[in-house]
């Protein structure tokens, strides 16, 4: 492609922006909006996400034994554990260092345990905790060792693991669902603005093709021109939603700093850019969406 083809193109993009500025300028508004709306609900599905799996890999198998378990019969559990290929990891904890352990959750009121030190007052059970690679796994191998002879009780946080992994699952789908249809809208006010464009230099594409012009030729100004409306409202969107999510985080981080906020800059600039090429396609997209429909070439 000739040097003074490329000028002409980007000059004619150039000019059909500054021809209708002010279509323009609400174009890029609303891209602005939509992106910004789209990289918020992307954020937010990002963090919730990351709350979940935060509580996913919390939660664990707890496997009490009866007081009359033999040293032998919690070996044999021991070894059903190892040889489960759904074991992550787990601990044998005694019921000694249950009861420090329970003493440190007590915090000031630890004396209230006092007397229990011995082995014969201490009502605590020895036990494993066991976790899972998955949660979805927690369920089925709790199961697994329900019923067995020496032990008590399996507990797990029955009902609240499938209800989170309900949530967890409504969460990502909702927001992958909201950045589809916040896509699909940015698409068509794209399309909308270059439509007007098209409809406003009819005469003008007609006389060109008239003298032999190439669809592409006709085409490419206006692919331009939605990849410049596009990526100037993805630049004021990447900059607002940058910016003001640290601001938030750090506002987070101070006062909630139990919440495990998403706060990687590199995965936060990788969205970033993400955004960048999501509003050069959009469009792109509603360039050619248009011209296709439209432009009678």
């Amino acid at each position: 492609m000739r040097l003074r083809t490329i000028c002409y193109y980007f000059r004619e993009a150039l000019q059909s922006i500054l021809r209708n500025s002010w279509l323009s300028i609400t174009s890029i508004g609303v891209v602005a909006v939509s992106l910004f709306i789209l990289g918020c609900s992307l954020l937010v599905v990002l963090n919730a996400g990351n709350v979940a799996d935060n509580l996913e890999s919390s939660v664990e198998i707890s496997i009490f034994f009866k007081d009359q378990a033999t040293p032998a019969q919690i070996k044999e559990v021991e070894d059903k554990l190892t040889g489960l290929s759904e074991v992550a990891q787990y601990e044998f904890v005694t019921k000694q260092k249950a009861l420090e352990e329970m003493k440190k959750n007590f915090g000031e009121q630890k004396g209230i345990l006092d007397g229990l030190e011995e082995e014969e007052k201490n009502p605590l059970p020895d036990a494993f905790r066991v976790k899972t690679h998955m949660v979805e796994q927690v369920a089925p191998l709790a199961k697994q060792f329900e019923g067995l002879i020496q032990v008590d009780e399996v507990r797990y946080g029955q009902g609240v693991v499938e209800q989170l992994m309900a949530l967890s699952h409504w969460v990502r789908t909702a927001g992958l669902v909201t950045m589809v249809l916040l896509g699909v809208a940015a698409v068509f006010l794209i399309a909308t603005t270059i439509r007007l464009s098209v409809f406003s230099r009819r005469r003008e594409i007609e006389i060109m093709k008239f003298l032999g012009a190439t669809n592409w030729f006709v085409r490419f100004p206006f692919l331009l021109e939605g990849m410049f409306l596009g990526l100037a409202g993805s630049l004021l969107a990447v900059a607002a939603i940058y910016y003001g999510y640290f601001s938030i985080i750090s506002s987070i981080q101070v006062s909630l700093p139990f919440v495990p906020m998403v706060s990687n800059r590199n995965l936060i600039i990788l969205l970033m850019e993400g955004l960048l090429l999501a509003g050069l396609v959009i469009g792109a997209a509603g360039s050619m969406i248009s011209v296709r429909r439209f432009l009678k070439v």
